[in-house]
């Protein structure tokens, strides 16, 4: 039978029986938008509290599997579900050992850039106590955890498929595309843990040295790290973490196993979660380094020498030039 034959695409309108499965009560789909808005009003209610705004990133690599996990129904479903808890449970281990978690739970470190953001370092109008909550609302609290719930669309649309698309070209059993997606997305789980591992063994110990009052040379001198990932791009944990959302996305095209299913739904709307998710990189990675900049002038050269998150391929071939820290030593 031919693809034609087999793919009815009035039947398989994918953001229609999205909204349809949202209406049922007790619906994996509702139930996922439910709790949904219990984090975020959980999040809200907790910084307020505690003057912590660090609530959702207790939480930000736990709701994503939290998600993955209601939506399974199959096969692929259940792939999904797994490799976003490895990504989740490394990253919560990670949060971890960086002190952001403490007992009571709303307690812990906060990031350092949610205080320079209340001080007015971006707009100056975050420094009234009325716009900051508002900010606190619509941003940190509802905004980010709606963006960590459609990055898991991928798997709504295999759901959907599953349940609702068997006759229009859906396949149950895996294909290459869905290994393409999970090697790419674990590969660069493995990744972003190598660049983190760097960063925290040069911090604690740069922080070793200082307390024990010995001399800094190299990069702990220099106050940033410049080797390993980061001789590639400046934010290789950034890189990797967009990177393997968008690898993510590619579960809801291997979803379809007929080609013209899969052509036909190559732009669907579940895209929008890894968008959105890449262009909160863009905004808090300059905005991060902006912060840098004030406390280790050497950054600029450094910015200037290494791409923030795409390698430099022609680098990469033909050598590298010397580090920040070696000029500064000349």
């Amino acid at each position: 039978m031919s693809d034609e034959a087999i793919y009815d695409g009035d039947s398989c309108n994918l953001v229609e029986l999205t909204f349809e499965e949202m209406n049922v009560s007790g619906s994996p789909i509702r139930l996922c938008c439910i709790a949904c808005l219990f984090f975020t009003i959980l999040v809200f209610v907790l910084s307020e509290l505690s003057r912590n705004y660090s609530q959702t990133d207790k939480i930000w690599s736990i709701t994503p599997f939290v998600y993955t996990w209601i939506l399974v129904c199959d096969t692929r479903t259940l792939l999904m579900a797994v490799i976003s808890t490895v990504w989740g449970c490394r990253l919560t281990w990670n949060f971890n050992r960086r002190g952001g978690y403490k007992w009571p739970p709303w307690e812990g470190d906060e990031d350092y850039r949610w205080k320079y953001l209340q001080d007015g370092m971006l707009l100056s109008i975050l420094q009234n106590n009325v716009a900051w909550t508002i900010f606190n609302v619509v941003f940190i609290s509802l905004y980010q955890h709606v963006l960590l719930f459609v990055v898991t669309a991928p798997s709504i649309v295999a759901h959907v498929a599953a349940t609702k698309c068997a006759t229009s070209g859906y396949s149950s059993s895996l294909n290459g595309l869905d290994i393409l997606a999970c090697l790419l997305y674990l590969g660069f789980v493995l990744l972003e843990g190598i660049a983190d591992n760097q960063q925290y063994a040069f911090q604690t110990e740069k922080y070793r040295r200082k307390g024990a009052g010995e001399t800094l040379d190299g990069e702990y001198l220099q106050g940033f790290k410049t080797s390993g990932l980061f001789s590639i791009v400046r934010k290789p944990n950034y890189a990797c973490e967009q990177a393997l959302w968008v690898s993510f996305g590619l579960f809801s095209l291997s979803t379809f196993q007929s080609s013209i299913a899969r052509q036909s739904n190559i732009f669907n709307w579940s895209h929008v979660g890894w968008v959105l998710y890449v262009l909160l990189f863009q905004g808090s990675g300059p905005f991060t380094e902006k912060i840098t900049l004030t406390k280790y002038p050497l950054y600029a050269e450094y910015m200037k020498e290494t791409p923030l998150f795409f390698p430099n391929i022609l680098k990469l071939l033909f050598g590298k030039g010397k580090k920040v820290s070696d000029k500064k030593s000349e």
